[in-house]
């Protein structure tokens, strides 16, 4: 059983050439060293920290990074004839090898693109509220995990690091972005989560939620995805064997820490002034089995770790 870590966040990994530039709640990004105040090319590096709640917790899990990559990377190659990608190269510095892709610097658009094709999390919160998720009406009689007739595109409003994402309608990301753009992430993500959709439940996993993020290439103005795809961390994944609308359904992503974070045993008031704790080693090494068995059943191997 892995000892649990406690992170610092000041320190950064010093890599020959590249210049650290800015730090994720999961992601540090650099910069070529001799690229000035305009890089065209960013070294994308996935850490083993783990957030919950808007906050970045004080533990590691180990080889989460890997995983979480090489995961991201499998999904791209499912995804070339849908939409490209932001990645460039795997040929990474040594100390982040496996954890890391050098990328193009894009324009990103402040807009997370959920796509929902289950109801849960705070979809079903809204929808028990007004029935509808982002000023989506939905049909009654859904509860917690009821498939929906078709995925649902239910953006959110990209929040500073540490603030919430808002949930927000259509017609507020036609605002942000124009309308031709927001047509564009709409119809370009529910494509991609419809293709893994397919996928996935080819392996026995329903995927349940999951966002995308999207950039302009600066100088054609092509959409371009970004950052990850398919991860546990960005996606519910779920066993289909274990799936029964009505109830909560087993995970393969950081669920099992939210329920230890809001259990009796952390003591820690979420909705408080105080950080949260700790992680127990038990629910590390948890965390880190579901990872790998997410990361096992989609592309049928094992990560490199």
């Amino acid at each position: 059983m892995h000892t649990p870590e406690r992170i610092d966040m000041t320190d950064t990994i010093e890599l020959e050439g590249w210049v650290h530039l800015a730090s994720g709640k999961v992601r540090d990004i650099y910069a070529p060293a001799d690229a000035g105040d305009h890089p065209d090319r960013l070294l994308m590096v996935t850490s083993d920290r783990i957030s919950a709640y808007d906050h970045i917790l004080p533990s590691l899990i180990p080889d989460k990074g890997k995983v979480l990559n090489q995961l991201a990377l499998w999904w791209m190659g499912q995804m070339t004839d849908v939409i490209d990608t932001h990645v460039l190269s795997t040929d990474v510095p040594s100390q982040v090898a496996g954890r890391a892709v050098i990328c193009e610097a894009l324009e990103m658009i402040p807009v997370e693109c959920v796509v929902r094709g289950y109801l849960t999390g705070s979809g079903l919160v809204e929808h028990r509220e007004g029935g509808t998720v982002c000023g989506l009406p939905l049909a009654d009689g859904l509860s917690e995990g009821s498939k929906l007739a078709e995925p649902i595109f239910t953006p959110a409003a990209k929040a500073e690091l540490g603030s919430h994402d808002e949930n927000v309608s259509f017609e507020r990301v036609v605002t942000i972005v124009g309308q031709d753009h927001a047509e564009a992430l709409r119809a370009t993500s529910i494509a991609i989560y419809d293709r893994a959709a397919r996928i996935a439940a080819e392996r026995g996993v329903l995927i349940a939620d999951t966002k995308f993020e999207f950039g302009l290439r600066p100088v054609t103005g092509e959409l371009v995805l970004g950052d990850e795809i398919l991860t546990p961390d960005s996606s519910r994944f779920w066993p289909a064997d274990e799936w029964t609308p009505g109830r909560a359904t087993p995970s393969f992503d950081k669920q099992y820490v939210r329920d230890w974070l809001t259990s009796p045993a952390s003591g820690w008031d979420r909705f408080g002034e105080a950080e949260p704790p700790m992680l127990p080693a038990e629910v590390v090494a948890a965390t880190r089995e579901r990872y790998i068995e997410a990361f096992r059943r989609l592309t049928g191997a094992d990560p490199v770790l």
